[in-house]
């Protein structure tokens, strides 16, 4: 495989990496699957060795050393800061000529917008955690720091299962309002009560990493009308609509037909009330905006975000989408 116009494209979230290597005509010559990127865990160069496993294997695969460009999405690249540092580090690595790091966002933003249409819109990823991006042909972008509490940030799938944890304690013990979280919760993992839960989390008899498994416990809940799990979705819905309409405002956007991107594993799962309730007040407040729930792999934008810049055609864009789109994904 020449180097040229090819394209190294990496999505690393904080659960797994996958990396895709684009020959010029728009095939995937090489692909791999890697795990979880933590700098902010484990420091910038091992973060960058758990990419380098599965870049290695992705380029051993196509038969090639190196590429022309390296599009890489990455998690915990929140600030402009984080970027840069990152890209640096990748730059050192040497698996491409050129490199841009972009936050993970910006992969389900261009994943959820057409080859031949100008770079407009906004994207909402609700995953373990939240945050949202936009941008405009100019170069211009919104963002948000996207880091916990501390910048302001609500939700994702952690935050709805912390959340639910808290009201379930409370109504076991008096403290909150009743709700069925208070049994279905520790029922998920055969436990009896939440004081039971509460301990085996503490103890680490559950792992703290399962609270996750806690969210899909949380939307069934709702689903069968508890009103403190329905009150919980319908926030996260707030904040998806809170965080977008903000980033189309900045953009000057809020009166445009625009593209308002949702992606990662809540907002993909399609949850009747989370849906419903962000496309109404979505049209209330940006009415010209459309709703695109994005499920195709993220490094489908990643890919898509290298060819923009290496200036490569509308068909090979369409090429690679159709390989994602169509089922096709990396190993």
């Amino acid at each position: 495989m020449g180097v040229g116009t090819s394209v190294l494209a990496i999505d690393a979230g904080n659960s797994k990496t996958d990396v895709a290597v684009v020959a010029d005509g728009g095939r995937i010559v090489g692909a791999a699957r890697g795990g979880g990127f933590q700098p902010p865990r484990v420091g910038v160069e091992p973060a960058v060795d758990v990419l380098a496993d599965a870049v290695t294997r992705a380029l051993a695969e196509a038969g090639a050393d190196s590429v022309g460009h390296v599009s890489a999405c990455l998690a915990n690249a929140d600030l402009p800061v984080e970027e840069r540092q990152l890209a640096q580090a990748l730059r050192r690595r040497g698996w491409g000529a050129s490199v841009e790091v972009r936050n993970d966002t910006f992969a389900v933003l261009r994943a959820g917008l057409l080859e031949d249409a100008e770079p407009r819109g906004v994207a909402v990823v609700c995953g373990a955690g939240i945050n949202c991006v936009g941008m405009v042909p100019d170069g211009r972008t919104a963002r948000f720091p996207a880091i916990g509490r501390i910048s302001g940030d609500w939700g994702g799938g952690g935050g709805l299962a912390e959340e639910a944890l808290w009201h379930a304690a409370r109504a076991e013990d008096g403290r909150g309002e009743p709700t069925a979280l208070r049994e279905t919760l520790p029922a998920h993992f055969g436990l009896a009560s939440m004081y039971a839960l509460i301990e085996a989390l503490h103890l680490g008899r559950v792992t703290l990493a399962r609270r996750h498994e806690l969210t899909p416990v949380l939307f069934a809940t709702a689903a069968a009308g508890d009103a403190v799990a329905r009150a919980l979705v319908d926030r996260m819905a707030d904040e998806v609509v809170a965080m977008s309409t903000v980033a189309l405002d900045r953009l000057g956007l809020l009166g445009e037909e625009v593209p308002v991107v949702l992606g990662g594993s809540v907002l993909a799962a399609r949850h009747p009330q989370l849906d419903d309730r962000i496309r109404l007040l979505l049209a209330e407040r940006a009415p010209k905006a459309e709703p695109l729930v994005v499920t195709a792999r993220p490094v489908l934008g990643a890919a898509l975000l290298g060819l923009d810049q290496v200036g490569a055609p509308a068909a090979v864009h369409a090429r690679v989408r159709a390989h994602y789109e169509g089922g096709a994904h990396p190993r």
